[in-house]
């Protein structure tokens, strides 16, 4: 079920941020994996960064994508991005896709996840919302994805690499461990990172 995965992120650092471990992971255990940043903020050490970052948690970059949409504008643009989604899809061909929560606030965030959702209602088997804890005033717990240390520590050294957005509270690496220690805690586990269920088809 976990051939191939699309990882969704708005910004640069969104995907890291969200399932930067389950990322560091699935590599690992060799399973195919896409990035798709939608926006690099108009910035070239931000499109510099994400590119480092993805190397670290050593991500083919062939399969790293990054846009230009206008940061924050993103609802301007829903049509654009619908249609920057279906070629992905047709590309691609993700069974699993990594979004934003259904109840992240930010509105380029709910903008790419209401489209992902749109375009691969009918393709893709799973569909999980990443958690920003920042950007949600609540969210479901529903699945798990059990981590070994070393994928946490990876996921913090590749958000390291954006040093231009280091001053930011969620960037902390006392916060990215300790959010992984309580969601390894909620199910028995020392790391973990959760998500929400959109879709789950079982065939």
């Amino acid at each position: 079920m976990f051939d191939r995965i699309l990882v969704l992120s708005p910004h640069t650092d969104d995907g890291e941020l969200g399932c930067g471990g389950s990322i560091a992971k699935f590599v690992e255990e060799g399973m195919e994996l896409y990035y798709v940043a939608f926006s690099d903020i108009g910035k070239e050490v931000l499109r510099r960064e994400v590119k480092e970052s993805t190397r670290i948690l050593r991500l083919n970059q062939k399969n790293v994508y990054i846009f230009d949409f206008k940061v924050r504008h993103f609802p301007k643009y829903r049509q654009e991005i619908l249609d920057t989604l279906i070629e992905l899809r047709e590309e691609i061909k993700p069974t699993v896709v990594f979004t934003p929560s259904l109840k992240d606030v930010h509105q380029d965030h709910q903008v790419v996840t209401s489209e992902a959702l749109r375009a691969f209602k009918k393709t893709a088997l799973t569909i999980l919302g990443y958690e920003e804890p920042w950007n949600c005033f609540t969210f479901s717990a529903t699945v798990f994805i059990v981590l070994e240390e070393k994928h946490v520590r990876r996921k913090i050294e590749a958000l390291k690499k954006y040093e231009s957005q280091m001053d930011r509270d969620y960037m902390n690496e006392e916060f990215i461990m300790g959010l992984a220690r309580t969601r390894g805690t909620q199910i028995g586990e020392k790391y973990a990172e959760a998500f929400e269920i959109m879709r789950w088809v079982i065939k």
